[in-house]
């Protein structure tokens, strides 16, 4: 094996382990953000998902599977991610700071129906947080996909889905895994009723 094999072998490995590292409480709480999803859509609410950089792109990519498909052919079920619109993202910056881009979002347009979903390998982004505690004045129901602290997120979410380690690189690996079973499970879950 060359040493590029070998590396290659070793990162799959360790991605292969946080995965394998969930706690039996960790998959019971993913299981209950999808069904809490589900009921969410069902009541005429929406998925609404955010992040920074790589979380960024994996909050667009979850909404994408929700609104589009992910396996069954279904109608479109209703999400958005807050990363998506430059214009409300630099206005938001210029006017009231990097901090405040997805609150002043989540302001605009959550309602209580809703499931916010903040996505941060830290839970430490004060973007984020800020944002999870305006869902929470807006009395949504809140989630954090994190690292294994949970960081500021831990104590200010109703579903903390905190992933065993401490590096980003597998820590967003397995918010898309989670991501992904969750989607799946919504979809069965709403083409049920």
């Amino acid at each position: 094996m060359s040493a590029n094999t070998e590396e290659i072998r070793r990162q799959l490995d360790e991605s292969a382990r946080v995965k394998q590292a969930f706690s039996d409480a960790l998959v019971v709480r993913i299981a209950e953000f999808a069904q809490r999803s589900a009921a969410a859509i069902r009541r005429g609410g929406k998925l609404v998902f955010f992040g920074n950089g790589g979380s960024a792109a994996d909050a667009q990519h979850l909404a994408a599977e929700l609104v589009v498909r992910l396996r069954v052919e279904r109608p479109g079920l209703p999400a958005l991610a807050l990363t998506t619109n430059t214009s409300i993202l630099t206005a938001a910056g210029n006017d009231y700071g990097f901090e405040r881009i997805f609150s002043r979002q989540v302001e605009s347009l959550v309602s209580p129906h809703d499931v916010v979903v903040a996505l941060s390998t830290s839970g430490t982004s004060p973007n984020i947080v800020r944002a999870i505690e305006v869902g929470r004045a807006r009395g949504a129901f809140l989630v954090a996909l994190t690292g294994e602290t949970g960081g500021a997120l831990a104590g200010k979410v109703d579903i903390l889905l905190d992933v065993p380690s401490r590096d980003p690189q597998r820590i967003q690996e397995a918010h898309i895994t989670i991501g992904h079973i969750v989607c799946s499970l919504i979809e069965h879950l709403v083409a049920a009723n």
